[in-house]
Formats: C-alpha cells, sequence, structure tokens
C-alpha cells in the first residue's frame, strides 16, 4: 500500500502563474465553495454543505488557514501562501493526524482554488495538474 512505504507527500502546492495572491483571497474561495456546496444541497433538498465543507475555518496569524474537521472521520489540514522568488504558491499540507477523509478533501479544494486561480497544481502524489493555458 502507498502509504506503508512513504510514497505519497504530506502537502500539495498551486503554482501560480503572474499572479498575486494573499491568505485572504484564499479565504474568500473557501467562503464561496461553502456557499456554493450550500446552494446545490438547497436544490437537492439535502444538508449538502455540511458533507461537503465538514471543516471549522480558522485563520492563524495572518500565516495560514486551519481547517478542524467538525464530524468523524475528518481530523485537520493546513492552507497557507509561499512566496518564492516572486512567484508566489498556495501549499496544502496534512497534520500528522489527517484522516483519509482530509486527504480527499484537500485534493478536492486544492483542485478547486487551482481552477479558479488558473494555477499548476501539484498533487500529493506527485502528479501535475495544469489549470492555465500553456
Amino acid at each position: 500500500m502507498l502509504f506503508e512505504v512513504g510514497i505519497l507527500s504530506d502537502q500539495a502546492n498551486i503554482k501560480l502563474v503572474n499572479q498575486p495572491v494573499t491568505l485572504e483571497d484564499v479565504e474568500e474561495l473557501l467562503q464561496y465553495y461553502q456557499d456554493i456546496t450550500s446552494k446545490t444541497g438547497i436544490q437537492l433538498g439535502w444538508e449538502y454543505k455540511e458533507n461537503a465543507f465538514p471543516y471549522k475555518m480558522e485563520k492563524i496569524d495572518q500565516k495560514y488557514i486551519v481547517l478542524s474537521g467538525c464530524t468523524d472521520g475528518y481530523h485537520k489540514f493546513y492552507i497557507g501562501i509561499e512566496n518564492n522568488h516572486n512567484a508566489p504558491s498556495i501549499f496544502i499540507k496534512l497534520s500528522k493526524n489527517s484522516t483519509h477523509g482530509d486527504k480527499g478533501k484537500a485534493v478536492e479544494f486544492s483542485k478547486f482554488i487551482a481552477k479558479k486561480l488558473s494555477g499548476e497544481l501539484h498533487l500529493f502524489n506527485g502528479r501535475i495538474m495544469y489549470f492555465y493555458k500553456r
């Protein structure tokens, strides 16, 4: 199994091409995600928002956002900004106690953010997804 042999990384990155980003931008995108999943739930007649975003969001020292699980099967992961050589990137880092559910949601949120910001997503398994015109 991949988890046992240590092939998987514990961090994903979204590299942005010629676009500045702040932690507030990321927080707004996560709020937007909650809004659209809430509307989907209303259309379906189901409490979809709680299943689509099972986290409490908290900003720590203007450096990163902590997503703490509110239900069983979810624990915690972090989202933050790195500025490397004038090329900003967003990191999504799992905690030591993150679950498979956390990893799945981290991938889902990172794809959503990368698509909205037209970025280059480096997933936990090393694969790269491009959401911008090359």
